[in-house]
């Protein structure tokens, strides 16, 4: 097995270790200092310090050479990742490929081949579904409102990024993914831990404006513009774009009573000042006292009160499905059934939002529990040992985690009251 980069953190050392238990051979591609770190045996880690135009030649000599049979990644999208993969392909390499859960925060992704806009769920009906689950447990656990891994994931972002930019030396060629230095990168993490009172102080004066106010209010679920889902699953070319199709429509369509909140995304850093973007769009439409904007924090309190739900394709929207809030989406997502997500224009949903069909969307959630939703996660130590209990069993046979479901042999899915 040939890993490439994973999750910021110690997940990929560690899942590659049991897989090396369990009697697969292991290998790790580094492209950095923080690859490196976080790869603890030295004779099975790849340094690659060629320029990037070399990594095409590389990856296939490296599947030919070492007799590769699986590619394990996190993220599909990034340039280094796709590239392997197409090579992969072509050799009839197995690719396994790690996400943030389609029903975070409790839960992370496992998909063969792709994930997100690539996702085999993306041509899957909800009535393939149903018929998939006829011999399933009718158990759909609920995640908890609280789940500790936000400050693991900004902590281990920002060591990871200053190994890359203090120690990098060897690593001369390496670029980043996406379009910021990774000088810059790391001031941002930097910046994001050092706020996080800050910025609970802000997000809890929002909060309590809103849950005190007493009027009806659209909920717009925000999502990082850097993101892969949005650079490479979506319509928009910049969050402003989407801003401003959001507010024109809400100006136009929805009851003057009403309001419109604006839920900045957990791990959202500054590099787009959204607030002053919302602002300045609201102002221009003379909606600017209906419009709030919450930095981050959890979502629970604000679905509960909430009319609707948009967004771009943020995994978010799930759990407004999951209460039977209408929703409205724009790019690509496994989620986007048409059972369960609006066709209306967003004037018009703004106005009258047409609800969901709940029925099938538990079809649709109980499948991805009994599929490619996990237990637990990638940065604190719990969720990595909860996640490993599990994951590389489902890695070792032969079928994906959907064809596993239809043949029967699925390992048994972990009950959330079970799991320590």
């Amino acid at each position: 097995m040939l890993f490439l980069q994973g999750p910021h953190g110690p997940f990929f050392w560690q899942l590659g270790r049991m897989l090396r238990a369990s009697g697969a051979q292991v290998w790790r591609v580094g492209f950095n200092r923080g690859d490196q770190v976080f790869w603890r045996d030295r004779a099975s880690y790849i340094p690659f310090r060629d320029p990037p135009e070399a990594w095409p030649g590389r990856i296939e000599a490296l599947l030919r050479e070492r007799e590769i049979t699986d590619l394990v990644l996190y993220g599909d999208t990034r340039p280094i990742h796709a590239r392997a993969i197409a090579a992969a392909r072509a050799r009839g390499v197995r690719v396994h490929v790690f996400e943030e859960g389609y029903l975070r925060p409790y839960w992370v992704t496992y998909e063969r081949g792709g994930s997100n806009g690539n996702s085999r769920l993306m041509q899957m009906s909800v009535a393939e579904m149903h018929q998939a689950l006829q011999d399933a447990e009718p158990d759909l656990p609920e995640a908890p409102a609280r789940w500790g891994d936000m400050r693991q994931h900004v902590f281990y972002g920002a060591l990871y990024h200053w190994f890359v930019m203090f120690l990098n030396r060897k690593y001369r060629h390496f670029r980043p993914h996406r379009d910021r230095p990774v000088s810059r990168e790391f001031a941002l993490y930097l910046k994001r831990l050092l706020f996080m009172p800050v910025r609970a102080g802000r997000r809890a004066r929002a909060s309590w404006r809103i849950r005190n106010g007493g009027f009806p209010y659209h909920l717009v679920l925000l999502q990082l513009e850097h993101d892969s889902s949005f650079q490479m699953h979506s319509p928009f070319d910049s969050m402003t774009d989407f801003l401003a199709l959001v507010i024109e429509a809400f100006a136009a369509g929805a009851a003057p009573h009403h309001h419109l909140v604006f839920k900045a995304h957990p791990l959202e850093d500054g590099r787009v000042n959204l607030e002053r973007e919302i602002a300045r769009l609201a102002s221009r439409h003379g909606i600017g006292a209906r419009i709030h904007y919450v930095p981050g924090g959890k979502l629970a309190r604000l679905l509960n009160h909430a009319r609707s739900a948009v967004t771009v394709n943020s995994t978010a929207a799930q759990q407004a499905l999951w209460r039977g809030l209408p929703v409205k989406v724009f790019g690509d997502a496994v989620y986007a059934k048409p059972e369960f997500v609006s066709t209306q224009s967003l004037p018009d949903f703004f106005a009258r939002p047409h609800r969901p069909d709940s029925r099938a969307y538990r079809i649709y959630r109980h499948y991805l529990l009994e599929t490619s939703q996990i237990v637990g996660g990638f940065y604190s130590a719990r969720g990595r040992r909860r996640l490993l209990r599990q994951v590389v069993d489902m890695m070792l046979i032969a079928e994906d985690p959907y064809d596993a479901l239809k043949t029967g042999t699925a390992a048994p899915r972990q009950h959330l009251r079970l799991v320590t």
